[in-house]
C-alpha cells in the first residue's frame, strides 16, 4: 500500500511538470493528498494509504506529511529529487490522482481549505473533537459526489 508521502510526492510531480499557477504549497497539498483518500474510499471502498488525516484548524491534514514539508512555509514545495515511492500506483490510482489533481489543483490553497470547511468528515470530527477524520465518513461523504 503506498503512503500519503507517496501521494504528495506523485502531486508534486504533477504540479512540477505543469504550465501556468500550479503552486502546491504545505496547505494546498494537504487537500489535494485529503480528496485523493476520499475518491480512492468512494470508489474503491478501501484507502489508498493508511496514514490517517486530522482535522486540523486549515482543514484536513495527514500530521506527518505537514512536518515533512513545513519548512516551506506558505512556500511552492519542489518534488524530492531523490523520494523513492514505497509502492508503484495501479493505472487506476494514477489516473485518480491526476484527475483530483486537475479538477483541484486549479484552485488556490485556501479556496481548498474553505471548501474542506463545509463538508462533513472535516466538520463533523473537528465538531466532535475527534483526533482523526474517520475513513468511513470520508467514503460516505465522497461516494454521494461520483457519478
Amino acid at each position: 500500500m503506498a503512503t500519503a508521502r507517496d501521494v504528495a510526492e506523485y502531486i508534486l510531480r504533477l504540479a512540477d511538470t505543469e504550465v501556468g499557477d500550479n503552486d502546491v504549497t504545505n496547505l494546498k497539498l494537504q487537500k489535494l493528498v485529503y480528496y485523493v483518500q476520499g475518491f480512492h474510499l468512494a470508489l474503491h471502498d478501501d484507502a489508498i494509504f493508511p496514514d490517517g488525516i486530522a482535522p486540523w484548524t486549515y482543514g484536513p491534514v495527514v500530521p506527518e506529511l505537514y512536518h515533512t514539508y513545513k519548512e516551506n512555509a506558505g512556500l511552492p514545495i519542489s518534488p524530492t529529487p531523490d523520494y523513492e515511492f514505497s509502492v508503484a500506483f495501479t493505472e487506476e490510482q494514477e489516473s485518480l490522482i491526476k484527475e483530483v489533481f486537475n479538477v483541484y489543483g486549479q484552485f488556490s490553497a485556501w479556496k481548498l481549505r474553505d471548501m474542506t470547511h463545509q463538508e462533513s468528515p472535516w466538520r463533523d470530527a473537528n465538531e466532535n473533537g475527534k483526533a482523526d477524520i474517520s475513513q468511513e465518513s470520508m467514503r460516505i461523504f465522497f461516494k454521494q459526489h461520483i457519478n
